[in-house]
């Protein structure tokens, strides 16, 4: 691949950004009182603001000319066409044919056993090995096998009328004894999702659920009492899973793109088959928008484009999410792990050492939480952050004026970053430099569609930085390594073969963990 730095978009950005290095987002709304109609978007019920960050007329110009030169519009087509854009495990990236309503005859086949299966759970006509229909749900999965789905139906919560929901994602036993506590035998219902179906975490808790379902049920219960999403049928079905109960997941879609496929059910199941389909729904229309839109007005380059200036240029080490949404708390994790698992690599598609880019750091929690946690380090703190604020304009609960004071503290956040406080009439310690950039994301409410809209305008996000900073965000052998390495650990931390051949520190923590497991003082 080419050299991204001496490329000559590359070039024209760096000189830009040397030529405007005193430049204030002050200024910029003082010189153009109607900034923010040149600078937003909106495609349904999103509204995409980034007036507030640090880029002129100017600034854009450079960075479409950086999309164009890198060939976004090229890899976009690619990716939609089904070519082998995961390149270093020879796949296609296949997560928007998920979602396309006309997509291929596989998908579409696989979409209506897992519609079959959600309709007749939720009608209690698909019941447990004693008859009675279930009640409890409890999906064992991890990493994108489990954030995507429990983001989604915590997000979605006001459309929730189907069985309880339980999430297991940890191979801490604490997580799983806590959840087989609160549900019942006879009336809970298992999905294991694992695309390999070889995932420690997953298969560990998958086990533990299983003992504990045959020790009240018998082994013969098994078939009637779970589900398994996964690539791999044939573990599945030594696993005792049932043909007609397991989902088909494609090699193509990684974990972290997988919520739209059968690990998606427990969502389907909370929210009703026509909510999910309306989530499908949303996320092709932002799948549309990102394959048809001009650069210079499609949302998902935007936003990638303006993460690049502020990463890259600006020297902005983290991103902060923050959504004003109680319902969207496990949003911030949702994308930490899309941006960090996708973009966080410093080897690029070609083998080479990236010269640029990578994900930055990703954080946040709901508002206004935040603001009185770590919204301090983003004012006034020597990193710079940049942030995004997901804010949407109704709510499903109204309480008294809760929710405008709730909008009224994301609009002030986003002014105070802009604007800051000059020092000159301030004491040190009370001065706001300001010119700290951020996105505001207006929503015109959560509901299945809008946000199948937010969850693919991010992967786009991802998408288009990838493609500028040469990476393939599709694959993640920076998680191998600790996986191969603790399955050798393990029979050594049980006491079942000798320690030997590590360094002194790992010698020395498993011994302390094996006296610890013979009741003996470390």
């Amino acid at each position: 691949m080419a050299s991204l730095k001496s490329s000559p978009a590359w070039k024209a950005l760096e000189a830009h950004r040397k030529k405007t290095t005193g430049l204030h987002m002050r200024d910029l709304f003082a010189d153009d009182k109607d900034r923010l109609k040149a600078m937003s978007v909106g495609l349904g019920g999103l509204f995409l603001d980034y007036s507030k960050n640090r880029v002129s007329a100017e600034t854009y110009a450079l960075l479409i000319d950086l999309a164009r030169e890198a060939d976004v519009e090229g890899w976009r087509r690619r990716m939609a066409t089904g070519e082998e854009i995961n390149t270093t495990e020879g796949r296609p990236a296949l997560h928007m044919a998920l979602r396309d309503p006309g997509g291929n005859e596989e998908i579409i086949s696989a979409r209506k056993v897992m519609e079959r299966i959600c309709r007749d759970v939720r009608d209690g006509k698909m019941t447990g090995a004693t008859g009675k229909p279930f009640q409890a749900v409890v999906h064992i999965g991890t990493g994108g096998s489990h954030l995507g789905s429990a983001m989604v139906v915590r997000a979605l919560e006001a459309y929730r009328d189907g069985p309880d929901i339980h999430f297991v994602s940890n191979v801490d036993g604490a997580q799983i004894a806590q959840v087989l506590d609160g549900v019942v035998p006879e009336t809970t219902l298992f999905i294991a999702a694992s695309k390999s179906f070889t995932t420690e975490e997953t298969l560990t808790n998958a086990r533990t659920a299983y003992a504990w379902l045959t020790e009240s049920l018998g082994d013969g219960a098994v078939p009637a009492h779970f589900i398994a999403v996964t690539a791999n049928a044939g573990a599945a079905r030594d696993f005792g899973i049932g043909e007609n109960l397991i989902l088909p997941l494609a090699e193509g879609v990684a974990g972290r793109f997988s919520v739209w496929s059968g690990v998606g059910l427990a969502v389907s199941l909370a929210i009703g088959w026509e909510n999910f389909e309306a989530m499908l729904f949303g996320a092709h229309d932002m799948d549309q928008h990102f394959l048809d839109t001009p650069l210079d007005a499609n949302m998902p380059v935007i936003l990638g484009l303006i993460g690049i200036w502020n990463i890259d240029f600006l020297g902005a080490e983290a991103f902060a999410v923050l959504p004003y949404d109680q319902g969207l708390g496990l949003f911030p994790n949702y994308l930490r792990q899309l941006e960090m698992e996708s973009n966080g690599k410093s080897i690029g598609r070609d083998g080479t050492v990236l010269e640029a880019g990578g994900a930055p750091i990703v954080f946040g929690e709901p508002g206004t939480g935040g603001q009185h946690a770590f919204y301090q380090a983003i004012h006034q703190g020597r990193r710079l952050i940049a942030s995004d604020f997901i804010v949407p304009l109704r709510t499903h609960h109204p309480t008294g004026d809760h929710h405008q004071r709730l909008l009224a503290n994301a609009f002030a956040q986003s002014k105070a970053l802009m604007k800051g406080r000059p020092g000159d009439k301030q004491p040190p310690h009370r001065a706001f430099e300001g010119n700290r950039p951020s996105n505001t994301i207006l929503m015109d409410w959560v509901d299945p569609f809008t946000l199948g809209q937010l969850i693919a305008l991010y992967e786009h996000k991802v998408f288009v930085q990838a493609v500028i900073w040469g990476i393939n965000p599709f694959d993640q052998w920076g998680v191998e390594l600790s996986k191969e390495l603790a399955a050798a650990i393990l029979p050594e931390v049980q006491g079942e073969t000798a320690s030997r051949g590590h360094d002194s520190s790992t010698q020395g923590l498993i011994a302390r963990a094996r006296k610890a497991k013979e009741g003996k003082q470390p």
